[in-house]
């Protein structure tokens, strides 16, 4: 990316080095995001600075090891999670997604040393980064590469506690990331998802997916009716709303969902909402207090969420198969980048597979 606004461009860099505690990686297949060109655009006004190699994570090769790895070795098949944390905080460390965004000034000062990501043939990636994936992501490593949207719902259910048989409502079910929550959800034994949206044939898609572990809700704006029409759908108190709304939902929606849950729930905040203005999300005092409710922001997840969400997909209790891949070529990033943006509903997948060495 030479600028914000202008397409990306393919082009020769040098192969990146690995240094102490650094791992380079060739890159089978690195996911390109539905909102990947509102982040290039500008629109998004996400803290990259260009001229950078963006991507957010990928399946790929390990090509070489620095000298302080004592597992890893070349050849190994391996996930690289973007999310990179500062290693002199173990407290507050500062964050980091590699050729993607940063949080504060610590975080773009890592940026500017990970600065590159994972639209190229080979990554720089820190060692407690990588991490192995089962022989069997060999054979389809851009179907792998989904790993990357599920994990970060994953992050958000770890944070609110999710337990086997409690009853989910996943506010935003019918995107992208909100569709793996419902995915996710269920493979760590969710006894109900409630899954409120306005797109009907998304709505559809899951129910003949999962069957009546979900119950979709149709919206229609009006707060008190869709919050009475979710509570209903649940059949019984909803235990935790986690919510994955995008920047252009109003905060009014994430409201409506977070008051759904029963006393002594909890409500895990992961969306885009007030990302480009409008009103903040303002959540009745009293109601917190006196239904000891227990509201939590989660950005992005712990290290161990992707052995977690791998584990997952090595034993088929999150299913891989029924999402719709699509993969480009390097050389045509910017083909992908549209097609990404048109196609970002539920388990639609598209997918970067640059050229073998």
């Amino acid at each position: 990316m030479t600028q914000f606004g202008a397409p990306l461009t393919v082009r020769e860099v040098p192969d990146p080095e690995a240094g102490g505690g650094e791992v380079v990686v060739e890159v089978l297949a690195a996911s390109v995001a539905p909102y990947a060109a509102e982040v290039f655009s500008g629109e998004r006004n996400y803290p990259l600075v260009p001229p950078v190699v963006p991507g957010i994570g990928g399946v790929g090769r390990v090509v070489r090891v620095g000298p302080d790895a004592t597992r890893l070795r070349p050849g190994d098949l391996v996930w690289c999670d973007s999310t990179v944390r500062s290693r002199d905080d173990a407290l507050t460390p500062d964050i980091t997604l590699q050729g993607w965004s940063s949080r504060g000034e610590g975080g773009a000062r890592l940026a500017r040393y990970l600065h590159d990501g994972s639209f190229a043939e080979l990554m720089r990636v820190p060692t407690e980064n990588v991490f192995p994936l089962p022989a069997v992501a060999g054979d389809d490593p851009a179907r792998w590469a989904a790993l990357g949207v599920h994990v970060i719902p994953y992050g958000g259910l770890l944070a609110g506690g999710l337990a086997a048989g409690e009853t989910l409502l996943v506010n935003g079910a019918t995107g992208n990331l909100g569709s793996s929550a419902v995915a996710v959800a269920l493979a760590m034994g969710a006894g109900r998802v409630v899954a409120p949206g306005r797109n009907q044939a998304a709505l559809d898609l899951l129910a003949e997916r999962f069957g009546p572990l979900v119950r979709p809700v149709p919206l229609t704006g009006d707060e008190a009716g869709d919050r009475a029409a979710m509570s209903a759908a649940a059949d019984g108190p909803i235990d935790m709303v986690i919510d994955l709304l995008p920047p252009s939902a109003p905060s009014s929606a994430a409201r409506t969902a977070a008051m759904t849950v029963r006393e002594y729930g909890r409500v895990v905040l992961m969306g885009g909402v007030g990302m480009l203005g409008g009103d903040d999300l303002a959540l009745p005092y009293p109601w917190i207090m006196r239904n000891s409710i227990t509201v939590r922001g989660q950005w992005m997840y712990p290290r161990t969420a992707n052995v977690g969400i791998i584990r997952l997909l090595a034993s088929g209790t999150l299913d891989l198969a029924p999402e719709r891949v699509r993969s480009f070529g390097l050389n045509a990033v910017n083909d992908a980048v549209t097609y990404a943006a048109s196609h970002g509903g539920p388990f639609d997948r598209t997918t970067l597979t640059p050229p073998a060495r």
